[in-house]
């Protein structure tokens, strides 16, 4: 009976455990799916639209929220948690890429103009931003990357919020000379690939009106070429037209003479 009474046991403690594992391995599966590149370009355009939402709150939690709904209406069914480490993951892999040749990034980054785009819109909103105003540049400057908004959403949920948030707020105000430097450089480093996109712009305009040129002198040469051919053609039509008018008026000399022959004989036949 004790031995009965203990493999019972067993059992209703394994019932009990397995639908927890099951639940776990669910979890791990819906985790971890794989993303297919349509996927995560419809949620970089979601996360662009949202870009400047991110920017002006320091609570993203909710954000993320909106982004899993607007994914799960196109078809895809991700969590926030899902949607925010996705994002952190692209945002480390084109820092990484940045700095490589455009080409190389294409083919091994596929998200890059994606990116470039978002962070090239970003870059312009903070410029009017620290053209309108320092209280709008500070809240601009402050807000201005994804890891200080992943610092912020950590603090907001936390359980001694209001001692890290007095802290986060003394940090900001005693780090605007260094969040104004880091300004500075991404103005500097987009300034540096704007002049170097209009210089591979210019030498590709440069190449198609050499090779636009060209292919007017070649043309030019050849209407020559055609030009001379019908010239000389023309002027042996005019020289065959002579000679043919030389023949005709030859003959009707003779005939003329002939008949003027005949003529004569005639008359004096006649006498």
């Amino acid at each position: 009976m004790e031995g009965h009474h203990l493999h019972r046991h067993h059992g209703q403690q394994q019932q009990r455990l397995q639908p927890q594992n099951t639940s776990a391995n669910m979890d791990v599966t819906d985790r971890f799916p794989q993303w297919s590149i349509q996927e995560t370009k419809e949620f970089l355009v979601i996360r662009a639209e949202l870009d400047q939402t991110f920017m002006e709150t320091k609570r993203n939690k909710q954000l993320w929220e909106v982004i899993s709904t607007r994914m799960k209406e196109k078809g895809y069914h991700r969590s926030a948690e899902q949607c925010k480490c996705k994002w952190k993951n692209l945002v480390t892999r084109y820092k990484g890429f940045e700095t490589m040749e455009q080409e190389a990034t294409r083919q091994q980054f596929p998200f890059y103009n994606e990116f470039n785009a978002i962070f090239t819109a970003r870059m312009q909103r903070m410029l009017w931003a620290e053209a309108e105003g320092g209280s709008k540049k500070n809240k601009g400057t402050q807000l201005s990357s994804d890891e200080e908004e992943d610092g912020n959403e950590e603090s907001a949920e936390a359980g001694g919020g209001r001692k890290k948030k007095k802290a986060k707020i003394a940090s900001g105000g005693g780090g605007g000379s260094s969040s104004l430097n880091s300004l500075k450089e991404i103005l500097e480093e987009f300034m540096r690939q704007q002049m170097q996109i209009e210089a591979q712009w210019m030498e590709a305009f440069e190449a198609r009106e050499n090779e636009r040129r060209l292919k007017e002198m070649e043309w030019r040469q050849a209407m020559e070429v055609l030009e001379n051919e019908r010239i000389m053609m023309e002027e042996r039509w005019r020289e065959r037209e002579e000679q043919r008018r030389i023949r005709e008026e030859a003959r009707a000399e003779k005939r003329d003479a002939l008949i003027t022959a005949l003529l004569n004989k005639l008359e004096r036949q006649e006498m």
